[in-house]
């Protein structure tokens, strides 16, 4: 699913199966979560733009490159009205034939944070990159197209690494606390196992800490407690299949691994306030 509506496509349909380009985007905001089928990157150029992925904030601002990854989890909450970007939506049969280590510093970065400031080089090279993909896929009958633009995005993707890579060694933003690495690895640690694991006992043995410290630790850095932060993942998860795939509650509820389609109508309803039902109709 994408969460924006474009008056018009810069590229030719024929390549739809590898990538779209946009500059004109009509914003609909996203009350409720959606689960992203596709990789969306923005050039943000100019304005503010206001959103969640993965239940982390985000805030563009002038020149900097938003990354919302296929299957990931957003919100749209807010755009301005002098917002202007330049948008890449890459389909999934592409970004996989990309190859690209998921350990690339831009890629451990987005789990951070999806939204990413550009100098004035980086922004002038990602106009480039923008323009040769333009030009590449505005070739109807070009039998090279595929490979031409995979070679590009893989170049921009590792450029914009190393870039990262720079900027957080200046930062020295490896030295962090202790308490802030545990933070960090209790929210990888519930994305990866969500869906599984959601008593705070297994995160808190693959951390070496006891349950009561992690959750204290979680509380004072993210405002919820450990507890909590499982389940507002578990629920958010649950609205973005909710409100984006026609799956039925009884398949997402075995999607999530719950023991029944009841006990998760109970689980959901007591954090939304409304059954699985309700919201999808809502």
């Amino acid at each position: 699913m994408i969460p924006f509506v474009f008056e018009e496509k810069l590229t030719s349909e024929n390549h739809n199966d590898i990538m779209m380009l946009f500059d004109k985007p009509v914003f609909q905001s996203l009350a409720h979560p959606v689960k992203l089928d596709v990789t969306i990157c923005v050039i943000c150029l100019n304005g503010q733009m206001k959103g969640s992925s993965n239940m982390r904030h985000f805030e563009t601002e002038q020149s900097c490159l938003l990354i919302l990854l296929a299957e990931h989890t957003i919100t749209i909450d807010s755009v301005s009205d002098d917002f202007s970007g330049l948008f890449i939506i890459m389909t999934r049969k592409f970004a996989d034939t990309l190859d690209i280590e998921e350990r690339l510093p831009v890629f451990l970065a987005l789990h951070k944070n999806p939204c990413i400031p550009l100098n004035e080089n980086e922004l002038i090279s990602l106009k480039g990159y923008f323009n040769m993909v333009h030009r590449v896929l505005y070739e109807i009958h070009n039998p090279f197209a595929e490979k031409i633009v995979r070679h590009l995005t893989k170049a921009f993707f590792y450029a914009l690494s190393y870039n990262i890579h720079q900027i957080s060694q200046y930062n020295n933003e490896g030295k962090k606390s202790r308490q802030e690495e545990m933070v960090g690895k209790f929210l990888n640690d519930v994305r990866d196992n969500f869906k599984v694991e959601r008593g705070i006992e297994f995160y808190a043995a693959k951390l070496y800490v006891t349950p009561k410290y992690l959750s204290k630790v979680v509380k004072e850095h993210n405002g919820l407690s450990a507890k909590k932060w499982i389940e507002d993942y578990v629920v958010w998860e649950a609205k973005a299949l909710l409100k984006s795939t026609d799956r039925t509650i009884q398949q997402i509820s075995e999607e999530l691994n719950f023991p029944s389609q009841s006990f998760f109508g109970k689980f959901f309803k007591r954090s939304a306030g409304l059954s699985p039902f309700e919201y999808r109709k809502s």
